[in-house]
C-alpha cells in the first residue's frame, strides 16, 4: 500500500492510502481533512491548498502557471512549502509524502 501522511487542520496526523495517478487532492477530499477542492481540480479556488514538508519538494514538479498566482494570493502562502494538492499527481515515488492541510482562508 502506498501512503500519503496528512496532518489535518487540527492537527492529527493520518496515514492514508495514495491511489497512483490520481491527483492529491481527489484522495484528501475524500476525508474530513479540511481539503474541500470546491473546483473539482480546476485550479480554480486554492481550497485544496497544503504545505508539503521540504524533504519531499524534490520529488515534486514545479508549481506552474495557475497554480502559482493562486498560491502567491493566499494569507498561509508559504513560499517553501505551499501546493496545490490539485496540482500534485500522486505516484509510487511519492510513497510516503508527508504534507499538512493549510489554514482555511
Amino acid at each position: 500500500m502506498a501512503s500519503i501522511r496528512v496532518t489535518d487542520r487540527d492537527g492529527v496526523e493520518h496515514v492514508v492510502e495514495g491511489q497512483p495517478g490520481l491527483k492529491l487532492m481527489e484522495t484528501l477530499r475524500e476525508f474530513d481533512y479540511g481539503v474541500t477542492a470546491i473546483c473539482g481540480g480546476l485550479c480554480s479556488c486554492a481550497t485544496c491548498h497544503v504545505l508539503v514538508e521540504p524533504e519531499w519538494l524534490s520529488k515534486l514538479p514545479a508549481p506552474q502557471g495557475d497554480e502559482k498566482e493562486l498560491l502567491v494570493e493566499l494569507q498561509h502562502y508559504d513560499p517553501a512549502r505551499s501546493r496545490l494538492s490539485c496540482q500534485v499527481e500522486f505516484n509510487e515515488a511519492l510513497d510516503g509524502i508527508q504534507l499538512t492541510v493549510a489554514a482555511d482562508e
